[in-house]
Order: structure tokens, then C-alpha cells, then sequence
């Protein structure tokens, strides 16, 4: 089936009756407040229209690509889907009542529905807001992380080791750490149990507004013209949550990473079923002839469920102009008959369009955020779920501290105080150290963007070869900002000359070198760079099997950081460090 756009003529328009607010809105050229795209289904040589998608009101061109941009019909398709085995929300959770609720946590996503059940756990009075959708996209994880959270019942497969492939020329990378994938229905029972449990009412409801009351508490106003007033509100209704909360301006444009994938039965697997492939970045084909897919470096990601049960996804790990689904899809099967794959049955199609990079929230407004529209997702990788649960407690126990805080602080002036619990909520979730790290992946956001594919397989070819502690840690966010530099330099120096003059170019052209190396040099990162934790730096370099390499190209490193003339600190300290290793080479 093939789908395109056409004419939806006036059926089914929403009429409006609220004055317009200063917002963009898309479809200008339609008189009503929302315009409509219609999907026209072509099979056999016949066309019908099936469905129509409304196309919703964003708070801006930047807005609207979070939220699916030009591929918002696919992306509302998979928003929709059925979900039989999950239960509706509305029939768990008691409905919100009248009274002045703690906290009101918007969007009934992974990330809000933990916030809601952690903060309720707390003793908070909590009114989760939101559709009630189900969660339709699959999620793939590292098993020991999940078993962190608590988590390993939601695991729904798990294989012992992934392997990556990014030529026909070089061997095959075998990680060694255990993936899974992660049962959409099991996580989401587990979730919304955790809201019953906890206390967690509920309103089945889209959010047109957030304002301040007369007596300090935000005022959520929902549809049907029914109002909500709460202490606090929190957003974790996805990236695209332009109309609730304002995010910095003159920040990085964001980008988007798209997925087309399939679950099909198949006649023939040429991988290894006990092994989850993790990316392959191979030709899809060796046809050399130019065509629009060509410009989009992507890679196919396989889960095996059984030996002819697969999930497939061919993905664009990053782009500034979204790679369309048609186009994805295309290149999938393109390189499935390339591989020669056979499929029998197709189970469920999926479309994940992930929003990456983009600005910060401003931190000086009231209304909070967490999860996607809180920008948590990881910019170099699109991963955000596990990161959004695990500190799902930690934001939960903060907001508590907080508000009772302020409910003992009668005598501060309500602004005042407002103003601080948003601040001390802010300042915890995006501290001066998150704001490093995350300047550092921006950084390899817009490097990555600009590859094509060969500079793409050279990239992880040498990214792969790092100490498996970074590469894992840059992964999941673990490394520190300290770390991170130790992660870069390591880089450089085993990275081949192509892709170290492309580093160097990218850091002093690209407005993120010049942000990454203003948040870094600070004074508060000086004082974290103590002679101990340099000296515990280096101590995993140099003694450490996994250093080799660098103890290898000690003056290399040496001389790089002479005539990058980089005037730090750590590089001063690490310096010393190098004058007393033997020279590999004169």
C-alpha cells in the first residue's frame, strides 16, 4: 500500500470560537483553525481515501519538527495505534477531583507516568493529564540497565551479546553486554500500577494552557473548558510541548532521527538469532547508481524474537532535513532482498520519528518539564526512556522537598517563593555539569549530521575502538564531563588523519565547538578537575590494557595539545603526565 496527500474539502472541520492566539500556526491558507490532510491508499492500481489527520497547532516551525514535521501523518499513525493488551488508564486511576493538587505531571508517557507515581509516593497530591494513549513504539535496552531500575519483568527478550557490522572488509564488533527488547504492555501495566498504588488521579484530556492564578498556583486549562489548579505543573508530554513551556532562544536547530521498522515472519535469517544486531552499516546494494535514499547514511537493526520471527528497522541515526519514512522504508526492503530475505508474513509496521538536540527549556519559567519535552533525550543517540526512569526518583523526591518547603515559608511573598521552587527544580534537573555534558554531545550531534556514510563507518570504526568503559558510557550517559574530555583526546589520537582534520575543522567552524569549549571552560569545571580526580584520569590510561593505545602515541597527544594551544587546566595536568612516559616514537 502506498499513501499519499490529497484534498480534504470542508468535512469534518473544527470550528473554533477562541480568539487566536500569537502562535504559528501551519495550513494558513485554510480559514478554519486547523488544517487537514486526507491519506489516499493506492493498491492494485485503485485509490481511496481512507483517513484523515489533523494537523494539531504548534508554538513554532522548531515546535512542529518535534512533533513530526512533515511526516506528522506517520507519526500520528503510530501515536494511534490499538494496543489491545494494555488497559485504559481511565479505568486504574481515580478521576481528579476538585480539591488543589500538589502537582499536575502532563503527558501519560513513560517519563510522566514515572514522575507521577514516584512523586505521589511521596505523599504529594498528584493529577496525572493527558490522552490516554498506549505506548506503541518499541523500546530496546541494555539489560543491566533495566535491571537497575527494577525493571527486568518488562523484558519481554533478551539476547547475550550485540554485534555491529560497518563494511564487507572489516570484522564484525562484538559488544559483549547483554540488550533487550522491552514489552510495550508489560512496562506499561508495571507503570500505571505504580500510579494506582501510589494514589494518582486521572483526567483523560489534552492541556490548552498553563497560567499563574491570582494566588500563586498554575492553573492548567484543559478541554471542555474544565480547569485545574495545582502548586506546580510539570510537562512530560514529548518534544513537541512549545505551547506549555519556552525553551531558549538562539539555541541549536534540532534534528531528527527516523525508523521505519517491521515485524515480519521470514523464510531465511542470515545473522546469528542469539545475537541482536545493532547496527549495519554494509551497502544495502551494490548498485552504484544515484538516487535520493543514497544521501542518508542509515544502518538496519534486527531484533531476532525466534529464528524466522524478526524485527527489522532501518534507521537515519541523525539528520537536519528528516529522511522520509517512504524513503526508509524503500531502502529496507531494498536491502532485505539484497540479503536476501523472503518475508511470509508481516505482523506490525513502525514509525519512529525521535526529535534530537534543539534548545534547553528556559530554566527561569514556573511550569517544569522532564522526559523528552524537558530535551532529556541523549542528542548523539536518540535513547531517553532509561534516562527518564531512573531519574524519575530523584526529581520526584526534589519537588517534595521543595514544596513542603514552601508550604512551611507562609511568610515569604508567593512570587518569591514560586520563583524558587522552580529554580531548585531546574537547577536539579539541568545542572551546570548536565549542561557540559550536554554541550559535548551537541558537539557530535552536528559532526555526525554532515557525514555520509563512509565517514559515518570511520567514525564508529574508531568509536568502537575505545576503552569499552567510554564507549559504553557514552552510550548511556554515564561518563562525566571530566570523562568525556579524557573520551575526546582518546579519540583524536587513534582516529585516522581524515577524520582528526575533520574534528579539528568541526570545533573551530561549527557554532557547537565554540559553545562546548564556552561551557567548559569555567570555573566550576576547574575546580572539579582536583589533582586526584586527573590523577585517577590517568591512572585508568596508563595502567589499564585497554590504554595501550594511547600510551602508544603519548607525544602524539603531546604535541596535538601544543598546537591546539589549549590552555586547561586537565590538558596541563595531563601533560605532565605524558613527559614521563617512554617515547614510542622519537
Amino acid at each position: 500500500m502506498t499513501v499519499s496527500f490529497c484534498p480534504a474539502g470542508t468535512r469534518g472541520l473544527i470550528p473554533s470560537f477562541k480568539k487566536e492566539p500569537s502562535f504559528f500556526r501551519y495550513g494558513a491558507l485554510c480559514s478554519n483553525k486547523h488544517s487537514l490532510l486526507q491519506v489516499r491508499a493506492s493498491t492494485a492500481g485503485s485509490e481511496s481515501c481512507v483517513g484523515v489527520a489533523v494537523k494539531e497547532e504548534f508554538a513554532d516551525e522548531e515546535d512542529y519538527v518535534k512533533g513530526g514535521g512533515s511526516e506528522l501523518l506517520f507519526v500520528q499513525m503510530q501515536r494511534n495505534k490499538i494496543m489491545e493488551k494494555q488497559s485504559k488508564l481511565a479505568d486504574k486511576l481515580r478521576p481528579i477531583g476538585d480539591d488543589i493538587l500538589d502537582l499536575v505531571v502532563i503527558g501519560c508517557g513513560p517519563a510522566g507516568l514515572a514522575l507521577a507515581a514516584e512523586s505521589a509516593k511521596l505523599g504529594l497530591k498528584v493529577g496525572l493529564v493527558g490522552p490516554d494513549l498506549p505506548f506503541t513504539n518499541n523500546y530496546g535496552v541494555w539489560e543491566d540497565e533495566f535491571k537497575d531500575l527494577g525493571l527486568e519483568g518488562c523484558i519481554e527478550h533478551v539476547w547475550q551479546d550485540t554485534i555491529v557490522y560497518l563494511d564487507d572488509e572489516s570484522e564484525p564488533i562484538m559488544f559483549g553486554r547483554a540488550y533487550g527488547r522491552v514489552c510495550r504492555d508489560l512496562l506499561h501495566e508495571e507503570l500505571s500500577r505504580r500510579c494506582v498504588e501510589s494514589g494518582v488521579s486521572y483526567l483523560c484530556s489534552r492541556v490548552e494552557s498553563i497560567v499563574e492564578g491570582s494566588n500563586g498556583h498554575s492553573l492548567i486549562a484543559c478541554e471542555h473548558g474544565i480547569n485545574i489548579s495545582s502548586r506546580l505543573a510539570t510537562v512530560a508530554s514529548g518534544a513537541a510541548s512549545g505551547k506549555l513551556l519556552q525553551y531558549e532562544v538562539g539555541g541549536p536547530k534540532v534534528c531528527v532521527q527516523t525508523a521505519y521498522g517491521v515485524e515480519v515472519e521470514v523464510e531465511n535469517y542470515p545473522y546469528d538469532p542469539n545475537l541482536m544486531v545493532f547496527m549495519d552499516y554494509r551497502d544495502y546494494t551494490k548498485q552504484k547508481v544515484p538516487c535520493l535514499e543514497a544521501e542518508y547514511p542509515t544502518f538496519l537493526y534486527a531484533m531476532a524474537m525466534s529464528p524466522t520471527k524478526i524485527f527489522f528497522e532501518e534507521t537515519c541515526l541523525a539528520s537536519k532535513d528528516a529522511m522520509p519514512f517512504d524513503l526508509l522504508k524503500k531502502k529496507l526492503f531494498a536491502r532485505l532482498n539484497t540479503l536476501g530475505i523472503r518475508i511470509v508474513k508481516t505482523y506490525e509496521e513502525e514509525w519512529s520519528w525521535i526529535p534530537v538536540g534543539g534548545s534547553l527549556p528556559n530554566t527561569e519559567q514556573k511550569n517544569l518539564a522532564f522526559g523528552a519535552a524537558a530535551s532529556m533525550v541523549h542528542p548523539a543517540t536518540g535513547y531517553s526512556v532509561v534516562r527518564s526512569l531512573s531519574e524519575a526518583p530523584k526529581y520526584a523526591t526534589v519537588i517534595a522537598k521543595i514544596l513542603k518547603q514552601d508550604h512551611s515559608n507562609a511568610s515569604l511573598s508567593r512570587q518569591i517563593s514560586n520563583q524558587n521552587i522552580s529554580m531548585q527544580a531546574w537547577n536539579t534537573l539541568w545542572p551546570q555539569e548536565r549542561k557540559r555534558q550536554r554541550a559535548f554531545f551537541l558537539f557530535g550531534l552536528a559532526l555526525l549530521v554532515q557525514m555520509d556514510i563512509e565517514g559515518m563507518r570511520t567514525f564508529f570504526a574508531t568509536f568502537f575502538r575505545l576503552p569499552t568503559w567510554m564507549w559504553q558510557g557514552f552510550l548511556g550517559s554515564s561518563l562525566s564531563s571530566v570523562d568525556l574530555m579524557l573520551f575526546a583526546l582518546y579519540m583524536f589520537v587513534i582516529a585516522p588523519n581524515s577524520l582528526r582534520s575533520r574534528l579539528v575543522k568541526h570545533l573551530l567552524s561549527d557554532p557547537t565547538g565554540a559553545t562546548m569549549l564556552k561551557t567548559y571552560l569555567t570555573n566550576a569545571l576547574i575546580s572539579l578537575l582536583t589533582p586526584a580526580s586527573v590523577q585517577d584520569q590517568d591512572m585508568r590510561v596508563m595502567v589499564e590494557e585497554e590504554g595501550l593505545v594511547l600510551r602508544e602515541n603519548a607525544w602524539a597527544m603531546r604535541e596535538i595539545c601544543g598546537n591546539l594551544n589549549l590552555n586547561n587546566k586537565y590538558l596541563v595536568e595531563f601533560n605532565k603526565v605524558l613527559e614521563s612516559w617512554p617515547a614510542s616514537t622519537p
